[in-house]
């Protein structure tokens, strides 16, 4: 994908949020009927974001692992589609039932594929398996254990397990096989579908532009199997943790609590888990956004003791030479340098010594006259979206800002209510910047309750998802009309 070439739009709408029968949307034929919906639409980009397990409250930038997939993405119709289920579960009333239901329906999936799988298709599970064993078999054997301890953090497992004391992991490896093997079938099921929504992308002219958070939970696979990567005391948890300066979101600042790497560690390794990462990462999409880029020109570090972010320091980064040995070992990296927030002239530096597109923001672009985020100040090499999954929808921003942002939004834009998004979704389209991005809430002129995300918030993310039929012929011609208006339509 290439970020220098054709203008393009792209569309953002996490897979979780795509309509469909089940508590979630997933990758199945609802996915498919997107991507037809979107290239009807002249849009080639479709963004997604961290496709791994999701953390606490939903969310996809708080992963017990920064490599696995999100179980609950399968598509329970392709699976009884290739024949590996016959009944379908009903729809969850609340997510722990939804969770039960596709727990179930993978356990039976998993029994009819030991029962009736054939040799080359067990074949294939096993060329998954050791093709992907740098990561999956530490993964299948930290879900099985802490699984087995209720779901209890790896600190407080016994302490051979915690400190991965190779006679007890061996006796877990065996007394878990089971658990293990089915988590494996669970990997390459997600795996293998979500392949197939490459190609059908493909297919259709449309890239997909992943999301690679910076940081990875402190109660993941990654953390308790590479402890020496992170910046962590003797009894595992976290010394400081991530988060960043009080700003636009947050009077205190945003206190993520993941912990913080060692990278003195990584380079010593030549970093390789890193470089490990971003192949995972480019192994799902075409390109990537890096979230919270610039964090690796300095990130802040915030005393684990603290109970909100005011009290962090800024602590360099790793800088140009991780990126380096990646290219080194990847070749070209497809990134999107998402550089909002607190953004200093070593950022920036970093960010165009690795040629990468930045973004720019249109609903911070109205807090004081001539923003670097307003349309006339966009610049070719760079990334444009109305708002981002962390923001309100446009219409629902537009509703709460303060008045002097309402003025100058409304003047700049043109605005006539109720055409608040489209005035949008409009200007970033005809953005000098040779892509623009637009979550799909903002197409369908949706106000705040159809936000995705609230950051700083706990509870009641990740929640929204698209009504049925939403995105239907009438919609996708009127967003390719302003594509084509504005050179974004594939020629």
């Amino acid at each position: 994908m290439n970020f220098g070439g054709a203008r393009r739009g792209g569309v953002l709408l996490h897979p979780t949020a795509l309509p469909g029968r089940f508590g979630t949307g997933d990758i199945g034929p609802e996915a498919v009927r997107f991507l037809d919906a979107l290239a009807r639409s002249g849009i080639s980009i479709w963004q997604v974001l961290p496709l791994g397990p999701a953390g606490a409250g939903g969310s996809p930038y708080d992963s017990p692992s920064a490599f696995a997939g999100n179980r609950f993405l399968i598509s329970p119709e392709r699976l009884a589609q290739d024949g590996w289920v016959s009944e379908l579960p009903g729809a969850g009333e609340d997510s722990e039932r939804e969770a039960a239901n596709r727990d179930r329906l993978l356990e039976a999936a998993w029994k009819s594929f030991r029962s009736h799988a054939t040799a080359r298709q067990k074949e294939e599970l096993e060329a998954f398996r050791s093709a992907q064993a740098a990561w999956l078999d530490d993964w299948t054997l930290f879900d099985a254990i802490r699984r087995r301890h209720a779901n209890a953090s790896w600190t407080t497992w016994p302490d051979p397990l915690a400190r991965r004391d190779p006679v007890a992991l061996d006796e877990a490896r065996a007394e878990l096989a089971p658990e293990i093997a089915f988590e494996t079938f669970v990997q390459f099921q997600f795996f293998r579908q979500w392949e197939e929504i490459r190609t059908a992308a493909r297919e259709r002219g449309i890239s997909i532009l992943g999301d690679l958070p910076m940081y990875v939970a402190h109660d993941s696979a990654d953390v308790w199997s590479h402890p020496e990567l992170f910046d962590l005391a003797p009894d595992g948890s976290p010394h400081a943790v991530s988060g960043v300066p009080p700003d636009y979101f947050s009077a205190t600042g945003q206190r993520w609590g993941t912990p913080l790497y060692r990278w003195d560690a990584a380079a010593a390794e030549g970093y390789r888990w890193w470089i490990d990462r971003f192949r995972a990462n480019l192994r799902l999409a075409d390109a990537i956004r890096v979230d919270h880029f610039r964090g690796f020109a300095s990130f802040w570090a915030i005393p684990a003791s603290e109970p909100t972010a005011a009290a962090g320091r800024w602590v360099p980064g790793p800088g140009k030479p991780l990126f380096d040995a990646a290219r080194d070992a990847l070749g070209s990296l497809p990134f999107v340098a998402e550089d909002l927030g607190v953004i200093t002239p070593e950022v920036e530096e970093l960010r165009r010594a690795l040629a990468l597109p930045g973004m720019k923001v249109l609903q911070f672009a109205f807090s004081r006259d001539d923003d670097p985020h307003m349309p006339h100040r966009h610049a070719h090499g760079s990334v444009v979206y109305t708002g981002t999954h962390d923001n309100d929808t446009s219409r629902g921003w537009f509703e709460n800002a303060p008045e002097a942002e309402r003025r100058r939004a409304a003047g700049y834009l043109g605005i006539r209510e109720p055409d608040v998004a489209w005035a949008f979704v409009r200007a970033a389209f005809a953005s000098v910047a040779e892509t623009a991005i637009v979550p799909m809430q903002d197409v369908l002129e949706l106000g705040s309750v159809a936000r995705f995300n609230t950051p700083g918030r706990t509870a009641g993310n990740w929640r929204w998802r698209m009504p049925d039929n939403a995105f239907g012929p009438e919609l996708a011609d009127r967003l390719r009309a302003l594509a084509a208006a504005t050179g974004r339509a594939p020629r």
